[in-house]
């Protein structure tokens, strides 16, 4: 199963690249992983939140396969405790071909998008900065991974 991280707009600060890289990279030692960045829109001060929505959802929507395991990570998703994703990934490596975690931008995402998802996922009832989710999710992925198979990473 592939795996890929969708993100509007790219990373900017240097930490939260370096320890993303790095657990992509780690990841990338269990399953095939990308990470693809929809570059963020110009000109916003002209669009309102919803346009803004849409226009994204519409770049989102053009990245994603008819096949693809749409996962969005949402405010309002569902709750995993980091072994109880481990266990969900599991399931998913037997049943998709490809599985896609998106990331909107600042105002979420479309309707559209919304539509498109299979599953919506929160990785805490915090808020984090856009920026930081991608440091945590790429985290807890590798940490699942690790769960999966059995290594010392995890301690309960």
């Amino acid at each position: 199963m592939k795996t890929v991280l969708l993100q509007v707009g790219k990373t900017v600060n240097k930490h939260f690249v370096a320890g993303i890289n790095d657990y992509a990279e780690r990841i990338s030692h269990y399953m095939p992983f990308d990470i693809v960045t929809i570059p963020e829109l110009r000109n916003t001060k002209n669009l309102t939140e919803e346009q803004q929505k849409t226009t994204e959802g519409e770049l989102i929507l053009k990245q994603l396969q008819p096949s693809d395991h749409v996962v969005l990570l949402d405010e309002h998703g569902h709750e995993f405790r980091s072994v109880e994703l481990a266990r969900w990934l599991e399931q998913k490596q037997q049943t998709a071909r490809r599985l896609v975690f998106v990331i909107g931008g600042p105002y979420g995402f479309s309707p559209a998008v919304y539509q498109r998802a299979n599953e919506q996922i929160s990785l805490s009832r915090l808020t984090f900065s856009h920026q930081m989710v991608r440091l945590v999710f790429t985290e807890q992925l590798y940490r699942a991974c690790t769960i999966i198979k059995g290594e010392p990473y995890h301690h309960e």
